[in-house]
């Protein structure tokens, strides 16, 4: 038998993942921390078609928002004392764990909506709300994407009273973060281009530049001698001018 003191983590708080509706100013904690969670970003990339060549010019094109991933889990038979909510459901639910199912217990719904419900649109916004998700050094702002139930226990009225819910949300910016100016239209990006009938050097520098005058940066970049002939299906690098 182990004698001596007690470890004193045991009597720190469990700091709780909190969910917060920025548009209506109303939060809650989640009931159970997930177990882990997964962030995840990707970026997208153009492939440009190059004649005789064996693999396509790869151009960036965006980047993409970021997704953030977890699984919660829900319990209202058998909640323990680390069970997240305010005071009365904490009372409630310890209340719960010690009274016969049959007598009525709490449908792990109530509690579970509260999640999903974050996915419907505000008839005022016109959207779903923006959230931040908050858990110790995860920050994440954005919108409650998809979200599917799994109830896999039920009370002797076939009430659910044990859920888990796999959520995603997906990153949330500010327009003017967001919606900027394209940067495949700016003469300081390279670019590529497959020469069709009727292009010249003159009207693709009009085209990229502003300027047909500066046709003679295309012609060096492509080795070409001869501007006035061009190859259809031919790629042409359009350089950055710097």
């Amino acid at each position: 038998m182990f004698v001596g003191l007690p470890n004193p983590n045991i009597l720190i708080p469990v700091e709780k993942m909190r969910i917060t509706d920025l548009d209506n100013r109303e939060s809650f904690e989640v009931l159970y921390n997930p177990q882990s969670y997964t962030r995840q970003k990707t970026v997208s990339y153009r492939p440009i078609p190059s004649l005789g060549a064996d693999a396509p010019v790869v151009q960036f094109h965006s980047g993409g928002a970021e997704q953030l991933t977890f699984e919660l889990f829900f319990d209202s038979v058998s909640a323990g004392s680390e069970v997240g909510g305010n005071f009365a459901d904490r009372a409630k639910f310890a209340l719960n764990s010690m009274a016969p199912t049959i007598v009525g217990g709490i449908d792990v719904r109530d509690y579970t909506r509260k999640i999903t419900n974050l996915m419907y649109v505000d008839s005022d916004l016109h959207r779903p709300p923006i959230l931040k998700v908050e858990w110790s050094s995860l920050q994440f702002k954005g919108f409650l994407s998809s979200c599917r139930e799994r109830f896999i226990r039920f009370d002797e009225k076939g009430q659910p009273v044990r859920a888990y819910l796999d959520c995603a949300f997906v990153e949330f910016r500010e327009n003017k973060e967001l919606y900027v100016a394209n940067p495949l239209n700016s003469p300081d990006t390279t670019k590529y281009h497959t020469v069709r009938q009727g292009d010249s050097l003159w009207a693709l520098a009009a085209q990229e530049y502003g300027d047909a005058g500066q046709w003679r940066v295309i012609a060096e970049a492509n080795g070409l001698s001869d501007p006035r002939v061009l190859r259809n299906g031919e790629m042409l690098i359009i350089p950055a001018l710097l």
